[in-house]
Order: C-alpha cells, then structure tokens, then sequence
C-alpha cells in the first residue's frame, strides 16, 4: 500500500468573547466520515482548486502571509491566498457564517452573493500548523487561523445555512472545551488558544502570536518547529 498525498486545508478558530469568558465555535463529525469520525473538531477541510481565483475583499496581512510561506513542502507552491480562502470558505459551508466586507457578488461561495459580501481574511491570525502523520486515510497540511467572533456578519448564533458535514455546532466555552472527544491536534491547538488568550483584555484585538508551532510529520520521523 502507498501512503496518501498531503492535501493544503485551512481550519478557522472563531473566537467568542464576552462576560461568561471566551467560547470557541465547535462541531461534531459523522460517525461514518473517512476522518476523524465522531470527533469535535472546529470548521475547516481541504483547499479546493478554485480557491486561488475566489475574489477576497482582503488578504491576510503581511506577517501572516509570509508566515504561511515558510516551510513549504518540497515540490509544492504555498498559496496564503487560496489557504486563507479555504478557511472561509469551509467556514460558511459548513457553519453558515460569513466574514465579509460590503462588495461587489461575484463570490459564488453560499451567501455572500445573496449578501452582497466578499469574504475579508484580513483579520485572520495563523496561529498553528500541523501534518497530518504518514498511515493515515487521510493527510493532510493543516493550517489554523484565528478570528474573533466579532467580524461575522450577522447573527452569529444562525446555523440554518449550514451543510450537514458537522453536526452539533455550538459555542463551547474555551475552559471547557478540552473534555470534549477531540483528536490529539486539536487538544493541542485549543492549549494554544488558551494561552494566546490570557494574554489579552476581553476587548483587545486579538494579537499576532509571536510564533507558530508546526507539527510536522510530512516525513517518518515526527518533527516539532516554530515559524518565526
């Protein structure tokens, strides 16, 4: 048997602040999907073709970007582009919510057209990366953005549009959160949050992290890194 190709993918981290402490949007996989079935996990999937040419009302800023670039694996061009726009992307499929700027509707993506939105990634902090381990039915190079649950369009407690890839979407408060059946990357990734969190107000922008941890296991040996 050979091993499976990496596939780009994008996850989102939305972050919901208020007076009962921070909640991350969460939902739960099928219990028949290929990965990762019956798990919590947060919205997110592979990066699909078209997504290098879906118009964005902004890119991710320059730090993020270059960060995006770094490490790329051997052979493959790195998109931040098409990664930030995955994350969109799979977040408004699979959970109905947008983050969007007043624009022109050539985004064909559900909603934004019918909204007159296009997808804004400026305000999406990569914060994590990880490859998925060799022996896997599935791989992956997941990238991890975070974003404050304030730049959704409208009613962020709205899943009517969702697709039914995740089911029991909720906010889970972040404390929380980790008594959830989750995959082992995903404990890791909420660590993460929680510590970037403590760091800030409950009304402070969210801040760039300093670095970013990458889990890399594109090889037989696991490898741990930070991007700078």
């Amino acid at each position: 048997m050979t091993d499976q190709p990496i596939r780009d993918a994008a996850t989102m981290i939305l972050l919901r602040r208020g007076s009962e402490g921070p909640s991350v949007l969460m939902g739960m996989r099928g219990a028949k999907a290929a990965f990762m079935p019956s798990k919590y996990v947060f919205p997110g999937g592979a990066v699909d073709p078209d997504d290098g040419a879906a118009p964005l009302a902004a890119m991710p800023s320059p730090e993020n970007m270059a960060r995006i670039m770094s490490e790329p694996r051997d052979g493959v061009t790195v998109s931040p582009g098409a990664i930030a726009a995955a994350g969109l992307r799979e977040l408004v499929e699979e959970t109905g919510l947008m983050i969007g700027k007043p624009g022109d509707s050539r985004n064909p993506w559900p909603g934004y057209g019918d909204s007159g939105l296009l997808p804004d990634a400026s305000q999406m902090h990569y914060i994590f990366r990880a490859i998925t381990p060799p022996g896997r039915p599935r791989r992956f190079d997941a990238y991890f953005f975070l974003a404050d649950a304030d730049l959704i369009t409208g009613d962020r407690d709205d899943f009517s549009r969702a697709c039914d890839e995740l089911s029991h979407l909720h906010w889970v408060p972040l404390a929380k959160a980790r008594a959830l059946d989750l995959p082992f990357i995903t404990e890791v990734v909420l660590a993460e949050v929680a510590q970037l969190v403590a760091t800030v107000g409950p009304h402070d922008p969210l801040p760039l992290p300093r670095t970013v941890p990458f889990f890399d296991n594109r090889g037989p040996v696991p490898r741990f890194s930070q991007i700078a």
